[in-house]
């Protein structure tokens, strides 16, 4: 199918401090430069795709750009030989809708170091209900076990776990045969949690981790998608050589603690940063998530899909707290 000379796009300007954003047609030039172009099926919305697509939060380093850091299509075009035309792939972070233009358009040219094959065991739709958010969860997740996390070590704690991030990591540490705690401020959500997989729900409110350097070891590892404090008390609850994967700062970018549970304890943070990762780390996450770390409960999680004229409203709901579950965008 030839591509179009002109298409939709969800772009984002600033001109003279003022945002402006919405639906425009583009060209393929007008696009960041790329060995693939890509006929995007689908996309999804994260928080950040919500602070970038408002002008809310400092997220793109360039304008305009096409907002969207998820994208999944076919391959229409290649100047790179690791791809061919009709090839499944997906992206996910890589700069999109930073210094790339992203996902939210009809076509996106992408860099091939970046971009993936789908796997098997997994769908466009599927692969974008996961998204960055299914990839950090799933980053998080590797970078453990390559640090030697093990199921016999005791459950899996996961923060802000009606989160994007965090409901995906129920799912995919469940899946990979951990028992998954899940801390969440909504206890109205608990029923959902146990529901993709949790073995107990925490209200984040009534949990107490102390304030002494070491408290009582409660958890094997974690997932923490909220910095700040809670993190801090995951450090003091944490079994010896538990792995604490972060990624993320709903709360705070902050951390205040003591060495103490790392040198007495061994205890590991571990960071996860899904901007940056070598394209071989990238395709192992994803093979995973398309085999046995693939979430059973993708159409619960999935709880709206809309096409990219929804994504204004989409964007001013979960800046508001208004939103739940993943949604997918399909373009």
């Amino acid at each position: 199918m030839p591509i179009p000379a002109r298409f939709r796009a969800f772009r984002i300007h600033e001109e003279n401090r003022l945002h402006r954003a919405g639906i425009q047609e583009v060209s393929l030039d007008e696009l960041t430069a790329g060995e693939l172009v890509v006929q995007v099926a689908y996309s999804s919305v994260n928080y950040k795709d919500a602070l970038a697509g408002t002008g809310k939060g400092r997220i793109l380093r360039r304008f305009p750009l096409v907002g969207g850091i998820d994208v999944a299509g076919h391959v229409v075009a290649s100047s790179d030989a690791r791809f061919r035309e009709g090839d499944g792939v997906l992206c996910c972070g890589a700069w999109l809708s930073e210094t790339r233009d992203g996902g939210y358009a009809q076509y996106a040219r992408l860099e091939a170091d970046s971009t993936v094959h789908l796997p098997a065991g997994l769908d466009l739709r599927e692969a974008m209900i996961l998204g960055t958010a299914g990839f950090t969860a799933g980053l998080a997740l590797l970078r453990m076990q390559e640090n030697h996390q093990r199921p016999e070590q005791g459950p899996i704690a996961v923060t802000g776990a009606t989160g994007g991030v965090g409901m995906l990591a129920v799912d995919i540490l469940t899946r990979a045969g951990y028992e998954v705690h899940a801390i969440s401020g909504k206890p109205e959500r608990a029923g959902f949690l146990q529901r993709v997989g949790a073995r107990k729900v925490i209200d984040r409110h009534q949990l107490a981790t102390g304030q002494r350097p070491l408290e009582a070891a409660i958890w094997g590892g974690a997932v923490d998608t909220v910095g700040g404090e809670m993190l801090a008390g995951l450090t003091r609850t944490t079994s010896p050589y538990g792995n604490i994967a972060v990624c993320g700062l709903a709360a705070s970018h902050e951390l205040s603690t003591t060495v103490m549970p790392l040198i007495l304890r061994g205890v590991s943070l571990l960071g996860v940063a899904t901007t940056t990762p070598p394209q071989a780390q990238r395709q192992a996450v994803w093979e995973r998530l398309g085999g046995a770390w693939k979430p059973a409960h993708l159409d619960a999680i999935c709880t709206r899909t809309v096409d990219l004229g929804g994504l204004a409203d989409v964007f001013t709901g979960m800046l508001a707290g208004a939103s739940f579950g993943r949604t997918l965008v399909q373009v």
